[in-house]
């Protein structure tokens, strides 16, 4: 072999060697990075989870309230969702605010499976706080989050194990950090917005809204009915899932994260929330949607009566979900509903 073929080999070699260094030396680099931002996302995660808890005080026990606190990891649980108004131009602030969307969602870890019921705010129900019939969404000033949990459990007869509170800014901020959410605006309407200001322009069709005129969505029902405005919600929060689930939205957690924990209470624990994160495991689980089907009732102003069948149905539909109904219980109470629903 020449010298000159000899040293050429060599620098070959010498260049491959290098190579593979830069190429493991960046893959470490990356792999440091990731690590980093996990650790960084964890610590801020577990910041503001502890900034956001907030048990139930003085909450009294009753026929449906578990024996047992439930495991998040392997039990079934349900979540009461509340969306709070406390408008600067109503200067409501937090011992007046009101509930403006109410959502229950149970979730099945064995069926990978979620119920995702929207409340109408107006629903004329029991408020055991203060012993008669109201909107449901006076529940709130009533007796804050307790009052609201005990109510929602006197409607649909199942536990409450854990609620998040979420108001208008929390919303906002987190649409945006997100980078906004695409979804369907059914028509063109000139909304509120946050502060009840009318400045807000929704136009009809699919787009992609920041969190104001996401916000002025989800409130909006002057041209349709409280049932309508559910559905959007349930969209709405369909589609926030869908862009925290995007690739391009990795980078963006801990905005998000510090942006719900201002803005958030919620009796859950750091550790009860990552036991959540088993439900993401082997895909996404199945998320059936449901809104308690009623009609306006203008007797005594406006209010929201809902169909008692419709009710009984979905009862029926959580408490199995929750396993809160034995096999021949729900055989039986299924083959009666199915009766009814025939006649």
């Amino acid at each position: 072999m020449k010298r000159t073929d000899f040293q050429q080999q060599q620098r070959s070699k010498k260049r491959k060697t290098n190579t593979l260094k830069i190429t493991l030396l960046l893959f470490s680099a990356l792999f440091f990075v990731v690590v980093l931002y996990f650790a960084n996302l964890y610590h801020k995660a577990q910041i503001a989870a502890d900034t956001a808890f907030e048990a139930i005080e003085d909450r009294p026990s009753s026929a449906i309230s578990r024996e047992e606190k439930v495991q998040p990891a392997k039990d079934n649980v349900s979540i009461l969702l509340l969306g709070i108004d406390d408008s600067e131009a109503r200067q409501q602030g937090e011992s007046n605010s009101r509930t403006d969307a109410i959502m229950l969602a149970t979730l099945n870890p064995k069926e990978r499976s979620v119920n995702l019921v929207s409340i109408p705010r107006d629903s004329y129900v029991y408020i055991p706080e203060i012993g008669k019939r109201d909107k449901i969404a006076h529940a709130y000033q009533y007796g804050g989050v307790r009052s609201t949990v005990e109510t929602v459990e006197e409607l649909l007869e199942i536990p409450i194990d854990y609620y998040i509170r979420m108001n208008f800014n929390a919303f906002i901020d987190v649409v945006d950090e997100l980078g906004g959410i695409t979804v369907e605006v059914p028509y063109e309407r000139i909304e509120k917005d946050e502060n009840d200001g009318n400045n807000i322009h929704l136009q009809p069709g699919i787009q992609t809204l920041d969190g104001r005129h996401a916000l002025a969505l989800a409130r909006t029902r002057k041209l349709d009915s409280d049932v309508d405005r559910g559905k959007r919600q349930q969209m709405i929060v369909q589609a926030m899932v869908d862009k925290a689930l995007e690739a391009s939205s990795f980078f963006k957690y801990g905005n998000v994260i510090e942006a719900i924990g201002n803005n958030m209470k919620t009796n859950m624990t750091f550790r009860e929330m990552l036991s959540f994160l088993e439900y993401g495991k082997g895909g996404l689980p199945r998320v059936d949607n449901h809104v308690l089907e009623g009609e306006d009732d203008w007797t005594y102003g406006y209010y929201y009566t809902i169909d008692e069948e419709n009710l009984a149905d979905l009862k029926f539909i959580l408490q199995r979900h929750l396993k809160l109904r034995s096999p021949s219980t729900s055989s039986t109470l299924s083959t009666a509903i199915s009766n009814t629903n025939d006649s």
